[in-house]
């Protein structure tokens, strides 16, 4: 039993790490003084690198905790991609933090909570450890949103999300209720052998139906996908922008894996019945982000239709339900986790001398007055845009492939249509920055928003380069299904 335990442990390393970890940064924290803000911010990245590293340099297959926790090359993906957000979203708050009196020890040691959730639900193999994975998740991020107390906008923000955040888990709970009543499991592969034992291809119980539709339902909140996407706006221009960057990035690929380890796993003999909700959600979340970020003033705000309507895209990979599919949803949530990370470090840089800015208009004449922002910005925008050669056009270009090999084709062609219109509102920042008359110029950015910015700008800029590598740990990773 002992050697057992030791197995497991080992399986669930990273979340081990960091659930002990973040148990001693609050002792740390509640220790240290007027620089505990520094001090725990420092030791929470060196703890989730670490996390990090465990999952890059011992990789290990298998299933523990009774099959309720799993490990294989696609958990590792997602989980890299996960705590690359986390560690980055840490990295960009630190001047913030100093200049908006943000500095608070519990901000690191909440993303580090948050982050053992995300891992959880990575790796969940039956309802309750999803289920506990992203309740962890959801409560340390409903702290987050609302964490600027003195900011209404902050206040009014984290209530929202909270109370549909409740909603959303109701619906979850009672799903997974109807699935594990009809199929006498929460088991994700005892799950779909019920499934495939109980229908002869072309009937299958309607209550089991009702309870994929909300468990689908409660995941499609969490992704921000419409129509479960009403907090997205509200929270991502309410929230302080640390916290906007880091829901934008690691949440959202936790969020996804689940998902596809839902569809994928537990109810892949269910295809035909889940396919039909991916396509819907994918079409309406690609087609309202297009549409309702023209006429947003807010950069993010628009940041958070656009979080949406490339969720959508994401989910055409999804809906194909093939190997193929699935890599392409990999290779697009990676590089959105990059244009989301660097395109939030450009936001966390716009400070003029009246203090921090928020608004499209503010980048006016930006091409006179910091070339640089202006030319790095303008990369972020056209990879958005899905514009060749940069990465947003190949994310998209496997996604739609994967479609369309499906016989999706109509869901293809209106992604490229939506994608036609959202290029709109990314062009339209691209000529307030190089052709309008020059606003109040901004400052010089951090160090640390330098960094992110410049890394995230060359991996755009040079993706085709690099594809190949990335290419195969895509695939490797979507095999895990198959």
């Amino acid at each position: 039993m002992y050697t057992d335990l030791i197995a497991h442990l080992t399986l669930a390393a990273p979340e081990v790490l960091l659930s002990v970890g973040a148990l001693v940064l609050l002792m740390v924290g509640a220790y240290s003084g007027d620089r505990a803000s520094t001090i725990v911010t420092g030791l929470s990245v060196a703890l989730l690198l670490g996390a990090l590293a465990l999952v890059l340099v011992f990789p290990a297959d298998g299933a523990a905790f009774g099959t309720a926790f799993i490990s294989d090359s696609f958990t590792r993906f997602m989980k890299v991609l996960t705590l690359i957000g986390s560690v980055v979203t840490l990295i960009m708050s630190v001047g913030f933090a100093k200049d908006q009196k943000f500095n608070k020890f519990e901000f690191p040691v909440l993303v580090v909570l948050s982050t053992v959730g995300m891992l959880l639900m990575v790796s969940a193999n039956n309802m309750l450890a999803l289920y506990l994975g992203l309740e962890m998740s959801s409560l340390a991020l409903y702290v987050l949103a609302a964490f600027n107390r003195d900011s209404v906008r902050s206040t009014e923000a984290g209530l929202k999300y909270f109370v549909l955040g409740a909603l959303s888990s109701g619906m979850l709970l009672y799903g997974i209720s109807l699935v594990y009543g009809y199929t006498g499991t929460i088991n994700f592969a005892d799950i779909a052998a019920a499934v495939t034992g109980g229908t002869d291809g072309t009937t299958r119980q309607l209550g089991l139906v009702f309870g994929l539709v909300f468990i689908m339902a409660g995941l499609a909140f969490k992704i921000s996908a419409v129509p479960f996407h009403m907090w997205t706006p509200d929270v991502y221009e309410g929230a302080p922008t640390p916290v906007t960057a880091f829901f934008a990035a690691a949440p959202k690929m936790a969020a996804i894996a689940l998902l596809v380890r839902v569809t994928m796993g537990a109810f892949a003999p269910l295809k035909a019945d889940w396919q039909q909700i991916i396509v819907f959600v994918a079409l309406a979340s690609m087609i309202l982000g297009a549409f309702a970020a023209i006429g947003q003033k807010n950069i993010k705000r628009l940041m958070a239709y656009s979080s949406i309507s490339h969720v959508g895209y994401a989910l055409v990979g999804l809906a194909a339900g093939t190997v193929d599919g699935v890599r392409g949803v990999a290779i697009y949530m990676l590089i959105y986790l990059v244009m989301t990370l660097g395109t939030f470090a450009f936001i966390l840089a716009m400070r003029n001398k009246n203090g921090t800015v928020e608004e499209i208009n503010d980048l006016a004449g930006l091409s006179r007055t910091n070339p640089v922002m202006a030319t790095i910005m303008t990369i972020f925008l056209f990879s958005l845009a899905g514009i060749p050669p940069l990465a947003g056009f190949f994310g998209k270009w496997y996604t739609f492939l994967a479609a369309v090999q499906a016989g999706l084709v109509p869901l293809a062609v209106i992604g490229i249509v939506a994608s036609v219109v959202g290029a709109f509102y990314y062009l339209r920042m691209i000529k307030i920055m190089w052709f309008d008359e020059p606003a109040a110029g901004l400052e010089a950015p951090a160090g640390e928003l330098k960094l992110v910015m410049g890394v995230s700008a060359a991996f755009v800029l040079l993706y085709a380069l690099i594809a190949s590598p990335i290419m195969i740990w895509a695939t490797n990773a979507s095999k895990a299904f198959f």
